[in-house]
């Protein structure tokens, strides 16, 4: 427990700091801070395989010709315990709007992921268990928070992968600008729609 919360402690330190020194990005032209979006332009999303909560074996691939919505949590995360139940909205309210939700947990066992993310937050869509986190790590940009193992910088982020595999929205997390309800993704998934 303490090693975990360590973890956190040393996460969001670092994300304070990549915050500050990203808090340097321009403002739109009404003032505003910009998206949270880190991606650019649209770069090929890794491919994976995971088993879910049910042990079925999920791919990117199962996804091809959707919009996959991908958010990438572990049980012990504040922010990723937050963003839950907007995740489960999300998903109930694009349904039939050709968008998919997936949860990747990071390195826990089947049953704390079940007690502690799915039934916890009566989430309906699938939860895949990267336990060796190198799903997770494979996402991870190459030049963002080098002290951290690579697995543990995308913890809290959000994805947006489009229908051809490529990565239209990233978010990593950001404690000054936490988007809890997903407007930043919601805003970029509307916009593709």
């Amino acid at each position: 427990m303490v090693c975990k919360g360590m973890k956190l402690l040393l996460l969001l330190s670092v994300l304070f700091i990549l915050n500050c020194k990203e808090s340097g990005r321009k403002a739109n032209a009404s003032g505003s801070e910009q998206s949270t979006n880190l991606v650019e332009r649209p770069i090929k999303s890794p491919n994976f395989s995971l088993a879910s909560l049910d042990d079925v074996i999920v791919s990117l691939d199962h996804y091809k010709g959707k919009f996959l919505v991908i958010h990438i949590a572990t049980t012990w995360c504040p922010f990723c315990n937050a963003e839950a139940p907007y995740l489960e909205k999300l998903f109930q309210d694009y349904q039939g709007k050709n968008v998919e939700v997936l949860l990747i947990d990071v390195k826990e066992p089947k049953e704390l992921v079940k007690e502690k993310l799915q039934r916890k937050y009566n989430l309906t869509f699938p939860i895949l268990l990267d336990i060796d986190g190198d799903v997770a790590a494979s996402f991870a940009p190459k030049d963002v928070l080098p002290d951290l193992s690579r697995d543990e910088v995308m913890l809290a982020s959000n994805l947006l992968i489009d229908p051809d595999g490529n990565i239209q929205f990233m978010s990593l997390l950001d404690s000054k600008n936490f988007d809890a309800e997903l407007h930043h993704l919601k805003s970029k998934l509307d916009e593709l729609l």
